[in-house]
């Protein structure tokens, strides 16, 4: 089977805003998702002769209606806000991981970019506090590599300083109480579990540092149908 670690998760087509898709950011930097530069970059690899074909049928079922869509030829942007981008990925994931082909899904978050965002407030345009979303199970496996990078540089209106990794070990004992941490490998946390529980574990670690910390980013590596894996359905009882 050919390895496309390359493969936009989107067809070579993708609407632009206003399309059906979410509004024209006109508010100030923290007041929308993309006027704070919420989103992420999404990278499907699967391991089939007709992976275009599959790319293309799977998409063609998601519900992208509120957010944000580009494509190009390294990788997809989806914008807007984190629920909506946590829903859109657990389905994402599910489908892929329902065709029964082993798929390398790659997800890039990012939120507060001072290249993105208005930063001429006093101290920059500061943390954007937003309800971390409900995770949805799908009764499919998937294993994970994660990294956090919470990039603050300076002391908080609050007077907090900057401590990446208190903010990192904070996030690793969120995902040890949804029941995903597995451990710690070179440069990585290593999760496990549901799709959907592997993704809500690093929105929700993504979202909680992004509460004290402007720029905030983040990358997570699933593997779904991996021929090593030795649990393929978690069942109904998983759901």
């Amino acid at each position: 089977m050919t390895n496309v670690a390359a493969s936009p998760v989107s067809p070579a087509s993708s609407a632009a805003p206003g399309e059906g898709h979410a509004p024209a950011v006109s508010a100030g930097p923290a007041e929308t998702p993309l006027g704070f530069g919420v989103g992420a970059r999404i990278t499907a690899a699967v391991m089939a002769d007709d992976f275009a074909r599959i790319l293309v049928e799977t998409l063609s079922h998601l519900d992208e209606s509120t957010l944000v869509r580009e494509t190009g030829d390294v990788s997809t942007y989806v914008g807007g806000h984190e629920a909506d981008l946590l829903r859109w990925l657990t389905d994402l994931g599910e489908a892929l991981a329902r065709t029964e082909h082993h798929v390398a899904l790659t997800v890039h978050l990012s939120r507060g970019c001072p290249g993105e965002v208005d930063c001429e407030l006093p101290g920059g345009a500061g943390p954007r506090r937003a309800e971390v979303p409900s995770r949805r199970r799908t009764g499919r496996f998937a294993t994970a590599e994660w990294a956090l990078y919470p990039l603050a540089d300076q002391v908080t209106a609050d007077g907090t300083a900057p401590d990446h990794m208190r903010d990192i070990y904070a996030a690793i004992d969120h995902a040890r109480d949804l029941g995903t941490f597995r451990g710690s490998e070179h440069f990585v946390t290593r999760l496990e579990g549901d799709v959907g529980d592997v993704l809500a574990t690093a929105l929700a670690g993504w979202m909680l540092v992004g509460r004290g910390v402007q720029h905030v980013t983040s990358h997570l590596t699933l593997s779904l149908n991996s021929p090593s894996h030795e649990v393929r359905d978690l069942g109904q009882e998983a759901r």
